[in-house]
């Protein structure tokens, strides 16, 4: 048995009929014939195609890059958010037909001094309001071309224990190969000076 999940440097509802046409033969009898309980989109938040995979018949589950809990900040880390605001984003989220033990993940880059504050924490609690979600938080693997820096494991810990508190399900991501600058996000950006936008989708790797 193995997983799926569609993300990386190219957005996927960028490229939403050829993304459906993959899930479709993925799950077809005569394709894979995999569960789409085992496939995971993963996007940026383009809300007029979160609509529309919204209606397919065929629904994989699905993984919000949110990264911010307000407009200002997302908007300097996630560009897309100067078009589809938070609230945009989150009322589209709770639009989304799920099934009864289905969640949507919320991936969430802690960044020092950034978006780690219990502020932050207790926004994001609001933010989710009613949706049923989950939040996987994903501490930076800081490197040379990234302009922000890792959060303290205990400044990490706070923040989990402020969502767990507020009955918000929370995993955070291990990484390995920090000690030799070959974790997630790191090899791709030593030596390379990057533009603001290829920074932003190495963040929400």
């Amino acid at each position: 048995r193995f997983n799926i999940v569609l993300m990386g440097m190219g957005e996927p509802l960028h490229n939403y009929d050829n993304v459906m046409t993959a899930l479709r033969i993925l799950c077809d009898e005569g394709g894979l014939a995999m569960s789409p309980r085992r496939i995971t989109l993963s996007t940026v938040g383009l809300v007029p195609a979160i609509d529309r995979l919204a209606r397919e018949p065929l629904m994989p589950n699905l993984a919000i890059s949110l990264h911010a809990t307000t407009d200002e900040a997302r908007s300097a880390i996630v560009p897309i958010n100067r078009k589809y605001s938070l609230q945009d984003l989150m009322d589209a989220c709770a639009r989304v037909p799920l099934k009864r033990r289905d969640r949507i993940t919320f991936e969430y880059v802690l960044l020092d001094g950034v978006n780690d504050t219990p502020e932050d924490a207790r926004r994001l609690v609001r933010l989710l309001g009613q949706i049923r979600g989950k939040v996987n938080l994903i501490p930076l693997n800081a490197a040379a071309g990234i302009p922000f820096d890792r959060p303290s494991d205990a400044r990490v810990d706070r923040f989990a224990a402020i969502l767990a508190g507020h009955g918000v399900t929370v995993s955070v991501r291990k990484s390995r190969g920090r000690d030799i600058r070959a974790a997630c996000g790191q090899l791709i950006v030593e030596g390379q000076k990057k533009t603001a936008g290829q920074q932003a989708a190495v963040l929400m790797k």
